[in-house]
């Protein structure tokens, strides 16, 4: 939880990258908005690896699930995905 305050309050509201968001008109399409975006199910493994942290931040680690319980499997599922993602910047 600390994390996520500090990096809130250090990086303030910042947006999320314009290739997550949607284009609901001309402009906003002709401004870059949804270019690039990669649907999750389109892809290898139902999992693009796309960026979804502003531009002007870093990927955190945000979420640390302990190894009791249901964590522990939730804990998995995101080394899983950790390494798809590596694996998925690595092919680019």
């Amino acid at each position: 939880m600390e994390n996520a305050i500090s990096a809130a309050k250090s990086t303030g509201s910042l947006t999320p990258p314009k290739s997550v968001l949607n284009a609901p008109t001309p402009l906003m399409k002709q401004q870059g908005y949804g270019k690039g975006y990669v649907y999750d199910h389109d892809s290898k493994n139902a999992f693009s690896g796309q960026n979804c942290f502003p531009d002007k931040m870093q990927r955190l680690k945000l979420y640390f699930p302990n190894e009791r319980g249901f964590e522990r499997e939730i804990g998995k599922r995101l080394t899983y995905w950790e390494n798809l993602r590596n694996k998925t910047l690595k092919e680019k």
